[in-house]
């Protein structure tokens, strides 16, 4: 059943700011600057307000379906989508039957604030291998938890859903530590590796910190072992997995035509970021960053310290950047190369154009609603999902173009 109605934004939950002891007149403020807030009871759904049809975008928004804190999918070779739900369910979605079957197997996730099930994608070689790989946050001993990458052979069976089997585990956030934010924990694969974007888990030094893999770009074989030509390889332990570091709350890792990785990160009070991602970078935090710590602590602008790489955008006020493609298909042929960015306390879809080694923000449309994944369909459609926030349930919407795209 396709739907006709748009749900009032829902906000995420934000246990982590507690510490920060903020009133609660400014945690409003905050939550409009960096994406997060308190929880907030399920708002009623308004009938007959459909953001598809605005008529300032090149696009027209359907309303799929929706799913129970949708946070990340991916298309199958079949057309179906593979849905992940926080609380730790994955679902496989029959986009013309409009049903959705849950796949078992799943492991356990350490579930609240900012975790629990996380990233989907297909091994390059899933038509032979059928292999899926998942990203959760996993609970360790005592009040920890770290994100972890594992991989399973999907099967699937005749009544729409399915199950992982030969579930193994690929990769781990070392330490495990206390908290429930930055886990980042987005794969990516090109080049026959895998790539992993990986939370400073709110602690700030383990970004600069080689005995730990948090705040941290990864770089693995399919297996999880280390290649040997990574830049830090010969440190052994937890450093060899390590492609660059000095990053916070990475929450999109995508390669460009070039072969060219970029990751957009949330970043503290202020100061979103847009980074060329390149082989034994340091990109600075917390030494640097273009925002300031939620407690008023200033932070040294990124031009201050030379020796760290610059972002090539940074947003202030914040765009909470959440989800990122950047697009190569043909129904919005003007947008081919561009990235595409979800925004949550923004609740936009934000276009950014390429040039080389620089980007610059192109466009930003207003969605009305906060935007946690985009998606490329087959068909060279836009696919996003609405962030339901803690308990809520968020839209599946297509995006289409209306002629000027």
């Amino acid at each position: 059943m396709r739907l006709s109605y748009d749900p009032l934004p829902s906000v995420e939950d934000a246990a982590a700011m507690t510490r920060f002891a903020l009133a609660a007149a400014c945690s409003l403020a905050l939550a409009a600057c960096s994406g997060y807030g308190q929880s907030a009871p399920d708002a009623p759904e308004r009938p007959g307000s459909v953001a598809g049809e605005r008529q300032d975008r090149p696009f027209q928004v359907e309303q799929v379906t929706r799913f129970n804190e949708p946070w990340a999918m991916t298309f199958l070779p079949d057309g179906r989508l593979l849905v992940t739900e926080k609380p730790g369910r994955l679902l496989m979605y029959d986009i013309d039957r409009d049903l959705s079957g849950e796949i078992t197997g799943v492991p356990a996730v350490a579930y609240g604030g900012q975790g629990g099930l996380g990233d989907v994608v297909l091994h390059p070689g899933f038509d032979g291998n059928q292999l899926v790989y998942i990203s959760y946050a996993e609970a360790g001993e005592g009040d920890t938890a770290g994100a972890a990458v594992a991989r399973a052979r999907l099967v699937r069976d005749g009544s729409g859903g399915g199950s992982l089997q030969d579930i193994e585990g690929v990769w781990r956030q070392v330490p495990k530590v206390p908290g429930q934010g930055h886990y980042a924990h987005r794969i990516a694969f090109h080049g026959g590796m895998l790539w992993i974007s990986s939370g400073d888990r709110q602690k700030f030094d383990p970004s600069q910190d080689m005995q730990s893999n948090m705040g941290k770009i990864v770089r693995l074989h399919d297996d999880g072992s280390i290649p040997a030509d990574n830049p830090f390889a010969d440190q052994g332990g937890v450093a060899a997995q390590v492609w660059s570091l000095g990053h916070r709350n990475p929450l999109g890792i995508a390669f460009d035509a070039q072969g060219r990785l970029w990751n957009h990160e949330m970043g503290p009070k202020g100061g979103d970021e847009l980074n060329l991602v390149v082989r034994g970078e340091n990109y600075g935090y917390p030494i640097v960053s273009n925002g300031d710590h939620y407690d008023g602590r200033p932070i040294p602008n990124h031009d201050t310290r030379p020796e760290f790489r610059a972002p090539a955008i940074t947003w202030t006020p914040v765009i909470s950047p959440a989800g990122f493609v950047i697009y190569d298909g043909d129904a919005f042929p003007h947008w081919q190369g561009s990235g595409l960015i979800g925004g949550l306390s923004s609740q936009s879809l934000v276009r950014v154009e390429f040039d080389g080694e620089s980007a610059r923000e192109a466009e930003r449309f207003d969605m009305g609603t906060r935007i946690r994944e985009v998606e490329q369909g087959p068909d060279g459609s836009i696919w996003l999902l609405e962030d339901g926030g803690r308990g809520a349930s968020g839209h599946l919407l297509k995006l289409t173009p209306t002629g000027n795209g």
